[in-house]
């Protein structure tokens, strides 16, 4: 229960995925006790053999090159050619990320509230040493952040939390997601024999594309898992009320929670 933190208004559980087991009705009630949230978020079975509407996305292998297209070969080939790629400390993220992060949220389909400078610096600051790595490109020519990864670490397993790229490289030959994505993996389920990379669970916001690139361009999978919510009575009602409606409901976070119950049902 420890492992159940407040994110968004939701409790979710922030251990090791593979770990995560069905937690009773009476653990459901005390989680939402705790107050602040207005829901709990229970993922278990994880990578079952069953085809549930909701998953992790994975990557448990490393090929080489050889388990790549020729068309993503030559991609991360240029990659390496055009840019510097490598681990970083925090640091180096401080002083040269937020231009690239707001760039970024720039760019999206779905728009983002881009936080300030002090804001995003809090964040980055509050992340203990040992449980987080950095990764980034660097334009070999000019020496600026191109782009970079957020990566939570456990001892056996990484999250690749945040990806985020200046648009104007992700054309022009860079390909900085396909070089930072290749020597990543190989660093991770190579040379450091973890028994798992990932991207999170399956996008309730659809703003991005990244899951289904991840696995078209590098051969991650769905570890497929179920999904309980318990919510508080309030919003049960309300997600309940709204949910025949869910279609035609524009607001994007209201869209999510529907999404999201969506997923539990098997329903998308």
């Amino acid at each position: 229960m420890n492992d159940y933190k407040l994110y968004k208004g939701a409790w979710v559980y922030l251990g090791k995925p593979h770990e995560e087991t069905c937690l009773t009705s009476q653990q459901i009630k005390e989680l939402l006790k705790r107050g602040g949230g207005g829901m709990v978020r229970n993922c278990y079975d994880y990578d079952c053999s069953d085809d549930t509407a909701f998953w992790y996305v994975i990557k448990d292998s490393f090929g080489g090159m050889d388990e790549l297209s020729s068309k993503v070969r030559n991609m991360v080939r240029r990659a390496e050619k055009m840019l510097d790629i490598r681990r970083i400390g925090k640091d180096c993220l401080l002083e040269q990320g937020y231009r690239v992060y707001c760039l970024a949220c720039e760019n999206y389909r779905v728009k983002s509230t881009i936080v300030g400078e002090d804001a995003f610096r809090e964040r980055i600051l509050a992340h203990a040493d040992d449980q987080y790595e950095y990764w980034a490109c660097f334009d070999k020519e000019q020496g600026n952040l191109v782009a970079y990864s957020i990566n939570a670490v456990d001892s056996d397993w990484v999250n690749y939390e945040t990806f985020k790229s200046d648009p104007k490289y992700l054309r022009g030959g860079y390909y900085p997601f396909y070089g930072l994505l290749y020597e990543m993996n190989r660093y991770y389920l190579e040379d450091r024999r973890m028994l798992y990379v990932y991207d999170g669970t399956r996008s309730i916001t659809q703003h991005s594309n990244i899951q289904s690139f991840l696995i078209d361009k590098f051969r991650f999978r769905k570890a497929y898992c179920r999904l309980q919510i318990g919510y508080v009575w309030w919003m049960k009602l309300v997600v309940y009320m709204l949910y025949p409606f869910r279609r035609l409901i524009s607001n994007n976070s209201v869209r999510a929670v529907l999404n999201q119950e969506a997923m539990r049902r098997n329903d998308m």
